[in-house]
């Protein structure tokens, strides 16, 4: 059984979250775009680095 499946709103959080980080460049929040990026927006690391939580509270 999947995360989603036993949990339907732990999916919704999840897309949620990712909808809102695709919104955010690194440059609007003066990180570096470094190198190629797989997704658009900031990644969870960048994320939870801005937000002074550890990665994994984060996830």
């Amino acid at each position: 059984m999947t995360d989603s499946a036993r949990s339907p709103g732990r999916a919704e959080l999840t897309r949620f979250l990712r909808s809102r980080r695709e919104r955010v460049r690194p440059e609007d929040v003066r990180l570096r775009s470094g190198s190629r990026r797989r997704t658009p927006g900031l990644r969870r690391e960048e994320l939870a680095r801005l937000a002074d939580v550890g990665v994994s509270g984060y996830t």
